[in-house]
């Protein structure tokens, strides 16, 4: 993948997410299904499915309770899937019983939308498990954030009824993941990805032996892994798997489908606020970010790695150590940069393999989590900062802060910062108490910067739902399934549900007319105060336990 290809992939996305997000928009802006005008195969199927349910609107605390419960039973049903697995039909290849730690992070890592596994997919489950199972909770755990962005947008707009959940859940699954992934995994299929239920197969080798090949339904689950931002995949490697990504051409759609789905959840955004100019200048900020991110690992990867420790001794100026070199050299750091700033977490190469610098442009990524993030959340994240900012703005100039025409005040301000303050202390917990007890994270003392680095990383990626890793860790024991799965949870849940009070209880005020004096929200200074409080915040947030791992890992060079 050369830059040229790269440019085309991230003006490509740019340029499709506009009308995907005008289309995504108007699935979540039809009238209820139970409303007279509704009549058409949308509302029909909507009816079918839930009912009465879908027709009867929410208050902001309605609605996440909707929510919360909605993905509690998929929890448990999922949890039972994985439990019942040996007994259950679609074991080709009679997969065993798993321990118990291990299926409760696995349901809450893909409930989450993190998909950090602790797991190799292709040797320890089903096909149907993880179809029925984990493909399940991939469509839903995306719609899930999409759902509570339309949630916060309609908020935003005025309205105390947010919406209905189920409805509008539904209405992400169906009519917009569904179709995407339809198409992605025909282009997959199309491409050489595996689709089929039948179990492995054995091959001889050229030299006479006999190898087990594991197969599935590979082509249906890589699709909604890239487009839903979960990134977990079928095979243990993920994308560097021959299986799940091929060639070039199935390393190009695989990075244009995790960009789209973030990218036009800014154009919905805009269209279900009325606020189309404001919506373009966060486009603005998130992808100065996300670029900043692209450039720097590029950068910093055309260099040998530190790994060697004689630099001469590297076979050329490029980074070759770890890397999958089957689409060039920059495609692997390429993917890495995106799928830590879009929340996706998958991989096409070793990350522990990137030059210590990489590293901590990746944590960057996940520890700000706002340069599109996941699907709806990433926005949902920004959306703090953005009260954050106005706030600030608002104090400098001397006037009550206003958002959208309506006003923020203190209780508006304690949610933000409370949900700002939610993943430094789940990231910093995690990783003090791991590496205080080194015991619990697998560790013969001392750790080193670079055990550090890993156990930093894997608290991040939890708390981010990014679900990516450093490897190196004994994490498939009970302390890190159950660590990582509280922290799984605790950050996925609370960044969703704060913003969605703040939503409430701005929708419950009257607006506010626009002056003169007004600050706006639509105008390049706004992306630029917007963009100064992310890196500031973030800065202040994070900046002394990056000291402790990637940074002292930088300045001891070679050989670390």
């Amino acid at each position: 993948m050369n830059m040229t290809t790269m440019a085309a992939v991230l003006l490509g996305a740019a340029a499709l997410s506009f009308p995907l997000g005008r289309w995504m928009a108007a699935v979540f802006e039809a009238p209820s299904p139970s409303s007279a005008g509704a009549t058409g195969p949308r509302a029909r199927i909507l009816r079918a499915v839930g009912g009465r349910a879908v027709g009867e609107g929410q208050s902001a605390g309605g609605y996440i309770r909707s929510l919360l419960v909605f993905n509690a039973v998929l929890l448990v049903l999922v949890v039972l899937i994985l439990a019942l697995q040996a007994v259950l039909p679609g074991n080709p290849d009679h997969k065993g019983r798993l321990s118990f730690h291990l299926i409760l992070h696995i349901a809450s890592s893909f409930v989450t939308n993190t998909n950090l596994q602790h797991y190799s997919g292709e040797a320890m489950l089903s096909p149907a498990a993880q179809v029925y199972g984990l493909m399940v909770l991939q469509f839903l755990s995306a719609a899930t954030g999409l759902a509570a962005l339309a949630a916060l947008a309609r908020g935003l707009s005025g309205r105390v009824k947010v919406g209905n959940f189920l409805r509008d859940v539904v209405s992400a699954a169906l009519f917009v993941l569904l179709p995407l992934a339809l198409v992605g995994g025909a282009v997959l299929v199309l491409a050489g990805v595996p689709m089929t239920w039948g179990g492995a197969v054995t091959a001889r080798t050229l030299e006479g032996g006999i190898q087990t090949i594991a197969r599935g339904p590979v082509a249906a689950f890589e699709a909604i892994k890239q487009i839903g931002s979960n990134g977990g995949g079928y095979f243990g490697p993920n994308s560097a798997h021959p299986f799940e990504n091929p060639s070039r051409l199935t390393n190009v759609v695989e990075t244009l489908a995790m960009l789209i789905l973030p990218m036009a959840c800014v154009w919905m955004f805009g269209r279900m606020t009325r606020r189309r100019r404001h919506a373009a200048v966060v486009f603005g900020v998130m992808a100065a970010l996300i670029l900043v991110n692209v450039v720097l690992c590029l950068g910093l990867e055309m260099r040998p790695s530190p790994a060697f420790r004689d630099p001469a001794a590297a076979p050329s100026s490029l980074n070759w150590e770890g890397q999958e070199l089957r689409f060039g050299s920059a495609a692997g750091p390429f993917w890495s940069a995106l799928t830590t700033s879009l929340g996706n977490g998958s991989v096409n190469g070793m990350l522990d393999s990137r030059h210590p610098a990489t590293v901590l442009i990746l944590l960057v990524g996940m520890w700000t989590n706002v340069a599109f993030g996941g699907v709806g959340v990433g926005l949902l994240n920004l959306f703090l900062y953005i009260v954050i900012g106005v706030f600030i703005c608002g104090l400098m100039v001397g006037r009550t802060p206003e958002y959208m025409s309506r006003k923020i005040e203190t209780p508006e301000m304690k949610l933000a910062l409370f949900g700002l303050l939610v993943p430094p202390v789940l990231i910093l917990g995690g990783t003090v108490l791991f590496t205080a007890i080194p015991r619990l994270a697998g560790f013969t003392p001392p750790l080193g910067a670079h055990g550090f680095s890993r156990i930093l990383y894997e608290f991040t990626s939890a708390s981010a739902n990014n679900g990516s890793g450093l490897e190196g860790l004994a994490d498939g024991t009970a302390a890190w399934n159950l660590a990582s799965a509280a922290v799984m949870i605790l950050g996925r849940y609370l960044p969703i549900i704060l913003p969605l009070l703040i939503g409430g209880r701005l929708a419950a005020k009257a607006p506010t007319p626009e002056t003169a004096g007004s600050f706006r929200i639509d105008t390049p200074l706004f992306g630029i105060i917007l963009l100064g409080t992310v890196l500031l915040v973030g800065a202040l947030l994070f900046m002394p336990v990056a000291v402790l791992g990637p940074v002292t890992e930088i300045l001891a060079g070679p050989g670390r």
